[in-house]
């Protein structure tokens, strides 16, 4: 009959340490559970909404966020800037940076979970009195160590240690979560500066035209007014016409002036000559340079699209994590701490025979009164995570409610565009007509000045409004997680082509 099975002395030795190892991987943090998203299951519909796009097999549909920023700005010059931006904008720069950072603190957390090796030698030296002494009188003693290896490790047991490496680990993929907000928000910025100057310079152009247009018309009138064909009145309404577009030449030359600035803030680097010169010759705004149909999902997938969501939550999870430390903190501490090594009275007897010294100190700490500090711990512990909780939920609304204006400005921009083309070429009209019964002596300049404020008016309008349609098509990319990639995945439909 075989003994029953029976453990030897070593293995019963380390029957203690092995339970303790295998307790580390307890954890005291709570299940974390996502909250729900606190919005509507769709997004808003009505006059102002378009119909959502939908698939077919000859045309699928490509998420917004899969589209690569390359692919959705199609203006090359636009592409250089971003990449110039990407590569020279400090504040990508410090985003990249913080992520480093976060990334070298979670290494030094999880760090915490092993043992610490280490070498170390000492040497110590004291004076006894007589009445101490063994010898009777007083004597000088020495002591020489060398500890070929020290070790220190606090035994995981409750998960305390993993649940602030846990915390650790989200912060940093939060961290990287905001640089990439940080990249998208960038791109957006800068189409946005790109665009404002485009129109400010045609607008400039527009001002120029006007400018010269009213000159031609003072002169004529102080010709008229020579010859006894006008009067005084005439004269100077068409001058206070002349004089506001000067100054409209002049703001416009001022404000494309800032918009360069703005640019080159941006980009982080000077304007090289050659990008100089092709922002001068940039005089028009162009209608398409972004695609003009983005898709919008359903609001559910904004959890996955948008980095700032995700990052909230990797930051609600690391408050999650604190618990677990903080719920730890109440259970004993178990640290054991030991050393191999050499020791002598004398510093040439380290490395004689027998000399072999070593140490092993296990040491248990329990938390007995610590003035309710620990309970008061926990519960800062479980409000900031409903204040990240809150946070998270309020990423989601602010993410629904970006891309809810989005698609409410995409329709009646486009509406409103359409209608002020017209009203231009009707103001085109009546001032033709106006100043062609002008010169025919019908009118007097009255109409004709009216008709020149209501066509320059109406051509400032339209050249802003197309800015404000563009600007909204980009925010609404970047409000659909759009931007994080430069090149759209290969295999996925090209929707913004």
């Amino acid at each position: 009959m075989k003994k029953p099975f029976a453990l030897t002395q070593p293995a019963k030795s380390l029957a203690p340490v092995a339970f303790a190892i295998a307790l580390a991987g307890c954890s005291m943090a709570p299940k974390y559970d996502r909250p729900p998203a606190p919005i509507d299951i769709v997004y808003p519909s009505g006059a102002a909404y378009a119909e959502p796009a939908k698939a077919t097999p000859e045309a699928p549909v490509t998420d917004a966020a899969d589209i690569g920023w390359r692919d959705f700005f199609r203006d090359p010059l636009l592409q250089q800037l971003i990449g110039i931006a990407l590569e020279s904008n400090r504040d990508m720069r410090k985003a990249a940076l913080n992520v480093e950072a976060a990334q070298a603190l979670y290494r030094i957390q999880r760090a915490e979970v092993l043992p610490n090796l280490g070498v170390s030698g000492r040497g110590a030296a004291e004076r006894l009195p007589a009445d101490l002494s063994n010898t009777g009188a007083a004597d000088v003693v020495r002591r020489y160590e060398v500890a070929g290896v020290t070790a220190a490790w606090e035994l995981d047991v409750w998960g305390r240690i993993r649940s602030l490496s846990n915390q650790a680990l989200a912060s940093y993929l939060a961290m990287d979560e905001t640089r990439i907000a940080t990249q998208m928000s960038l791109i957006s910025e800068v189409a946005n500066a790109y665009l404002t100057l485009r129109a400010d310079q045609e607008l400039l152009q527009l001002t120029g035209e006007t400018l010269g247009t009213q000159k031609r018309s003072h002169e004529l009138t102080a010709q008229l007014f020579e010859a006894g064909n006008a009067t005084q009145l005439d004269v100077r309404r068409s001058e206070i016409v002349l004089r506001t577009a000067e100054a409209n030449f002049a703001d416009y030359t001022r404000q494309t002036a800032k918009d360069r600035n703005a640019l080159v803030l941006l980009l982080g680097q000077p304007l090289t000559l050659e990008l100089s010169q092709q922002l001068d010759k940039a005089i028009v705004l162009p209608d398409g340079i972004v695609p003009t149909e983005l898709p919008s999902g359903l609001p559910s997938e904004l959890l996955v699209r948008r980095p700032d969501v995700r990052a909230a939550e990797q930051v609600l999870l690391g408050a999650n994590a604190s618990i677990g430390a903080a719920r730890a903190a109440f259970f004993p501490t178990i640290s054991l701490t030991g050393s191999a090594g050499t020791a002598s009275a004398s510093l040439d007897g380290l490395f004689e025979s027998g000399s072999r010294a070593w140490s092993f100190l296990p040491q248990i700490t329990v938390p007995i009164f610590r003035g309710g500090a620990l309970r008061a711990n926990l519960d800062v512990a479980h409000v900031k995570k409903r204040i990240e909780i809150a946070n998270y939920e309020k990423s989601i609304q602010v993410a629904f409610s970006e891309v809810a204006d989005g698609l409410a400005g995409k329709r009646t921009l486009d509406e409103q565009i359409r209608s002020e083309q017209f009203l231009v070429a009707a103001s085109q009209g009546m001032y033709d007509l106006a100043e062609q019964r002008f010169r025919e002596g019908v009118d007097d300049n009255l109409t004709l000045l009216d008709a020149q404020r209501t066509l320059y008016s109406a051509q400032q309008t339209l050249v802003r409004t197309r800015l404000a349609r563009l600007s909204n098509l980009i925010a609404l990319y970047k409000a659909l997680g759009g931007g994080w990639t430069e090149s759209t995945p290969s295999g996925v439909a090209q929707a913004s082509r």
